[in-house]
């Protein structure tokens, strides 16, 4: 299966809306150029990068929630894949880097303006599973680009 790079997203002050840039370099330790403001729930070698789905995206602004690319925090959207695949455990590549999913991403209040009457927890995995963001860590360091190819790889 395979689908692109939709948009990068960073915010070099930290939190969110993330905002949009050409590339980014995909680091062990997170994404250059974005910063993030409470290291003991973001960052770190095992959630160094958020990713979500834009057709989850899109899914969720037909339900009336002012969601957009980058606002609820993920570093990469993606578009193209069959999100349910994208489990902790799995592989993909993004351009030249590649990356592990190690977890789902608990939503917080800080993404509350991205949602209907401020129901962040429409993306929960534990109460909407299949709608989470996902972390991942970085195998392999790289330059990524807007409209870079993604895809799932085998396991090792």
């Amino acid at each position: 299966m395979s689908g692109r790079l939709f948009q990068i997203n960073v915010n070099p002050q930290g939190g969110v809306p993330k905002h949009p840039v050409l590339l980014a370099r995909l680091q062990v330790l997170g994404v250059e150029g974005d910063r993030q403001r409470h290291l003991q729930f973001h960052g770190g070698p095992d959630r160094a990068v958020s990713l979500f789905s834009l057709e989850r995206l899109q899914k969720l602004q037909s339900e009336g929630h002012p969601i957009a690319p980058g606002t609820t925090g993920e570093n990469l959207t993606l578009e193209g894949l069959d999100w349910e695949q994208l489990v902790p455990g799995i592989r993909l590549r993004v351009g030249q880097a590649l990356l592990e999913v190690t977890s789902y991403t608990a939503p917080c209040k800080q993404i509350r303006e991205s949602f209907l009457a401020g129901d962040f927890t429409r993306i929960s995995q534990k109460l909407h599973p299949g709608w989470s963001r996902v972390y991942a860590r970085v195998l392999t360091e790289a330059v990524v680009h807007r409209g870079d190819p993604v895809s799932l790889e085998p396991a090792p």
